[in-house]
């Protein structure tokens, strides 16, 4: 089952465009890059599929002086198929397997810009820290990853339910019924699109926790591809970790008992270089860009997704469906996880998008607020909470330190209280993000 994603429509402008940049398409692995690159390839009257990991042939045409000309026509003669532009994709997959081809990607701008060329890979980032330079400004990556929740309803076909969501106005109570009912589902099943795609299909969603599970088996059994000298039980130990610790500050101490800090540190590195975690890094706040003031001894971690999240933490998924609004949102932090989240998939897909807190420790006066984010020029802040009985104090402290405005969000309806905005979790990503 092919669902519709949004990268679908960046490819389409691409595809349009007269002179065009090699795409790389870069995210963690089993975030639907090669899916959904190969429903792309129905737009030409040819495809071209290199795989660099199982044909090791292929490498051989990379190496020495390169002339893109050259290459695709042994690409051409290899595969009998005509790779002529404007006619033909011709996608690199497993790039990561073939570091020339990475190298060679600026050469295809330089001399066959006309020619539609993708190329993505598993575990791409690793490849691309060794390598100097990779042809920036003749290449555009372009950020994949899991089905953001407006992904997820346009899959279950509610693409009026996301036009009454960017109205931003007090939705009718069956229509906000319905939106917090799907995302109570969605935190539950994440975004990751083999889930997605069963849980369309008709799935059972005990199911579909087993593929959850499977999922990540197989994100642990890649940690022995990170780094040699990394053990991957310490890998998995830091990975756990991030989950326990997850909605405030990430104590190294209490991550490994058989690791030290700088150990602990290079594991953290490492599974955020691999796409699995995101860091959330405190900020002064006092104006944009927001990383100018940060201090990275200060840092959250976030996982990828809330369906991996919540398999790892062992939630009740029967007691989640049960639970009030209040209680879904306090539950293991898991509404934080779904709100950095839908930032970061909501982002610009340019650019990796990078996610900031605000941390005030003072004796008897400590305060935090969830995120930060910089919009229209301004810094506002943004808190995760249950109801308005919830306690606001960090977000007006902060709001009157900074001379801002505030947004909280939370289970309830659009509404507005004084300068801050109240906007419903199912809400947060079309609302919060940053471009």
């Amino acid at each position: 089952m092919q669902l519709k994603r949004n990268i679908d429509t960046i490819l389409f402008e691409w595809k349009k465009s007269h002179s065009r940049k090699p795409i790389l398409l870069r995210g963690a692995r089993q975030v639907g890059k090669s899916t959904s690159v190969k429903a792309f390839a129905k737009q030409f009257d040819y495809f071209v599929e290199v795989n660099f990991e199982t044909e090791k042939d292929i490498h051989v045409f990379f190496e020495g002086n390169i002339n893109v000309v050259n290459i695709c026509e042994k690409l051409s003669v290899y595969y009998n198929t005509p790779i002529e532009a404007g006619k033909t994709l011709l996608f690199f997959d497993e790039i990561q397997q073939c570091i020339p081809a990475i190298s060679a990607l600026r050469y295809f701008y330089e001399q066959l810009d006309e020619l539609h060329l993708i190329a993505a890979g598993s575990l791409l980032e690793f490849a691309l820290s060794e390598l100097p330079s990779f042809g920036v400004g003749r290449i555009r990556s372009v950020f994949m990853y899991p089905f953001s929740f407006y992904e997820f309803l346009a899959a279950k076909g509610e693409t009026k339910l996301l036009e009454l969501i960017k109205i931003g106005k007090t939705l009718d109570a069956p229509f906000h019924k319905k939106l917090k009912d799907y995302l109570r589902i969605f935190m539950i099943i994440g975004g990751m699109p083999e889930v997605v795609a069963k849980y369309i299909a008709g799935e059972p969603l005990l199911e579909i926790q087993t593929v959850l599970d499977e999922l990540q088996a197989s994100i642990i059994a890649d940690f022995t591809k990170y780094k040699k000298n990394v053990p991957s039980n310490r890998l998995n130990e830091v990975f756990e970790a991030v989950v326990a610790q997850s909605g405030g500050k990430f104590n190294l101490s209490k991550a490994s008992s058989n690791s030290n800090h700088g150990q602990i540190k290079e594991a953290l590195a490492l599974l955020e270089k691999a796409g699995l975690i995101y860091a959330v890094t405190h900020s002064a706040g006092n104006g944009v860009p927001l990383g100018a003031e940060i201090n990275d001894k200060k840092r959250k971690y976030l996982l990828l997704d809330t369906g991996i999240f919540q398999r790892i933490l062992g939630l009740n998924i029967g007691q989640f469906l049960a639970q009030t609004d209040q209680e879904i949102i306090n539950k293991g932090t898991i509404a934080e996880t779904f709100v950095g989240n839908e930032i970061i998939k909501n982002s610009n897909p340019y650019t990796q998008e990078r996610l900031y807190y605000w941390h005030r420790e003072i004796p008897s006066s400590n305060a935090e607020v969830d995120y930060l984010i910089q919009k229209n020029g301004q810094v506002l802040p943004v808190e995760v909470k249950s109801s308005q009985k919830g306690s606001m104090q960090s977000l007006l402290l902060f709001m009157k330190e900074k001379n801002t405005k505030g947004i909280r969000i939370s289970m309830e309806n659009f509404n507005s209280l004084q300068e801050i905005t109240i906007i419903p979790l199912y809400a947060a990503g079309y609302f919060l993000k940053t471009s």
